[in-house]
């Protein structure tokens, strides 16, 4: 049991807290090439009222998005720090139950989510083309590819290590059930999304969508007992998305093939596909991979692994 995974190491709840606290000193630390970028740039009365769309307009759209990506970089180390040090754990159980990371699951799911955005968009682009405009420009693209490809997967892990690794199990040995954590992770994940400048521009209402694939990534998750689709379907996401359509009132603002200049008001026809599409992978997933025990796997409870009895030793001899 993925969440069970847990109880192989030092669990204490505390060390959770203290974990979460070194990953963000880690992240912090990892900003700091940005900031000295912006001041170096503009000088600190830039740095006063500044939003995250500004960042764009003041440095070159790839360098900025280079540095943004890089604060996840020292994250990841502030998570391999705190698995091996303070939790005393093994990573790969942080991250599976199986006894290797299984790629093809990973794949899958990344190739799942390319497909239906890369349909997507396209669609959007024949039927809307004056929503959609045209901006690609090899030389700033090909670097986009560059750095997309080498980063955006790390920032992409870092997001599922902690909330559908780390806090999974933090929060699954802490309640000792599995809805806590499914809903809690999914939660903060949502929440931690609330600054980003497309709510400002659409409304609340795409918070739905946060919450919305926090649930799918942590069912996923829970499911599958490991983190090799959720890591597959986040990475594809995030990638293709930043390749693909980047706008002005968007956190990440991309030398992409296509610049999104519609509206940006949300309605709730905008966040629909969370109710309808969402559902579908996971039925894709449960067929493809054969997911039963639903209610036990989202709802029972955590428990302890038994050790061997003697007997389980004499029949294994």
């Amino acid at each position: 049991m993925f969440i069970a995974q847990a109880y192989k190491a030092q669990n204490g709840f505390w060390r959770y807290l203290v974990g979460s606290l070194i990953i963000f000193i880690a992240s912090g630390i990892g900003q700091i090439p940005l900031v000295v970028a912006l001041f170096i740039k503009k000088g600190p009365e830039l740095m006063q009222g500044m939003d995250e769309s500004d960042l764009f307009t003041t440095l070159n759209k790839n360098l900025t998005f280079f540095l943004i990506l890089i604060s996840f970089v020292f994250a990841l180390g502030g998570i391999l720090f705190a698995v091996k040090f303070l939790h005393q754990q093994k990573f790969k159980d942080m991250v599976t139950t199986r006894p290797k990371f299984d790629w093809s699951r990973a794949w899958f799911a990344f190739g799942l989510v390319t497909v239906y955005t890369v349909v997507m968009t396209l669609a959007a682009y024949f039927y809307s083309p004056e929503d959609l405009l045209l901006t690609f420009d090899p030389v700033p693209f090909a670097i986009l590819v560059v750095i997309a490809v080498l980063f955006v997967p790390i920032q992409t892990s870092v997001e599922e290590f902690v909330f559908r690794g780390y806090l999974m199990q933090g929060f699954g040995i802490l309640a000792k059930n599995r809805w806590f954590p499914l809903v809690m992770t999914s939660l903060i994940f949502g929440g931690m999304h609330y600054f980003n400048p497309e709510i400002g521009a659409m409304g609340e209402i795409v918070m739905v969508f946060y919450f919305g694939t926090g649930f799918l990534l942590g069912i996923m998750t829970l499911m599958d007992e490991g983190m090799e689709l959720a890591l597959g379907f986040h990475a594809g996401n995030n990638l293709i998305t930043a390749l693909l359509v980047t706008a002005d009132w968007t956190a990440f603002q991309t030398d992409s093939i296509f610049k999104d200049i519609s509206d940006p008001k949300a309605d709730l026809f905008d966040v629909l596909p969370v109710f309808i599409i969402y559902p579908i992978f996971l039925g894709i997933l449960a067929y493809k991979y054969k997911w039963t025990g639903w209610k036990e796997k989202l709802f029972g409870p955590v428990e302890p692994p038994q050790e061997p009895s003697l007997e389980d030793h004499l029949a294994a001899d």
